[in-house]
């Protein structure tokens, strides 16, 4: 019988194992496939033409720089709307808000991770893009800005369900002792609760940042897609495009193992690394804490 459980024992190990080994082997074989595919357009472009600020694809001009300049104007936007609305409302849901509202609120938040993109991309062509136009006097909605806000709505999912969870996980004994002190609840929750949680905050953030960063349709439906280079603080307020729509309004109609087919996987590859820089950046602040709280402990 004991014979038996461990064998069992061990066909659940392995299997686990094989399902973390699997995951990690996906991930290099999707790469593999990207470098492929992407790397050839490194020969058969010029690097002045792929850091041009000109993309038509049509005449071989081949500019990344307004791709790369739309996708980083969008996520900045979004950054700016979404960390600090994400922050305040985890603070609420952990720190202030009632236990029967937080369980109204924190499943309603984790609900709205599951809306699909399309669905907040149909909602900011039809209502937000024209709401912008008339209430900010733009020749058109379909800006950087109506793509930051999207993006914005995407990250707060993430950003408030991970940054509650590390409120939650500080201790209550900081809280009494500050409150002991003569500390009023405000300032608990900013000089203590939030420092002691301030990794596990950033983590959200750049959770949050990684998902905007890879979103497709929505910022393909409310950005306008010109591909132009954003000029000052104007540039919000215009028409852009991203990588990300660039790849999937285009790789449908090109031909498979053209010029323009390659730069497009090359596209790829530069979101793939982007997008693991910020995944490995947020594992490593929160290997660094559980290392300096093992310390601690020991």
């Amino acid at each position: 019988m004991e014979k038996t459980k461990d064998w069992k024992e061990k066909i659940i190990l392995w299997a686990i194992r094989l399902s973390g080994y699997s995951a990690i082997i996906f991930v290099g074989l999707i790469f593999i496939y990207l470098l492929r595919e992407g790397l050839p357009a490194l020969g058969e472009v010029p690097l002045s033409n792929l850091f041009s600020s000109c993309w038509y694809p049509i005449e071989d001009f081949f500019g990344l720089t307004p791709l790369l300049a739309g996708s980083l104007i969008v996520t900045l936007g979004a950054t700016i709307i979404a960390v600090p609305i994400g922050i305040c409302t985890a603070v609420y849901i952990a720190e202030v808000a009632p236990q029967w509202a937080r369980e109204i609120l924190k499943p309603s938040v984790e609900v709205l991770a599951g809306i699909p993109s399309v669905v907040l991309g149909f909602f900011g062509f039809v209502i937000l893009a024209p709401y912008l136009r008339l209430l900010l006097d733009l020749p058109t909605g379909l800006t950087a800005f109506a793509g930051s806000m999207l993006l914005a709505a995407t990250a707060l999912p993430t950003i408030v369900s991970v940054s509650e969870d590390a409120l939650y996980s500080v201790p209550k004994s900081y809280r009494d002792a500050s409150i002991a002190l003569g500390v009023t609840e405000w300032q608990t929750i900013w000089n203590v609760t939030l420092p002691a949680a301030r990794s596990g905050v950033l983590t959200a953030c750049m959770l949050g940042i990684g998902r905007a960063v890879g979103e497709t349709m929505a910022v393909l439906m409310v950005t306008g897609n010109a591909p132009v280079i954003p000029r000052g603080l104007s540039g919000f307020f215009a028409p852009v495009r991203t990588m990300t729509a660039t790849i999937a309004a285009e790789m449908g109609e090109v031909a498979t193992g053209s010029v323009h087919y390659h730069v497009l996987f090359l596209i790829g590859i530069t979101l793939f690394i982007v997008t693991l820089l910020i995944n490995l950046t947020a594992a490593s602040v929160v290997f660094r804490k559980r290392q300096r709280s093992e310390r601690i402990l020991s």
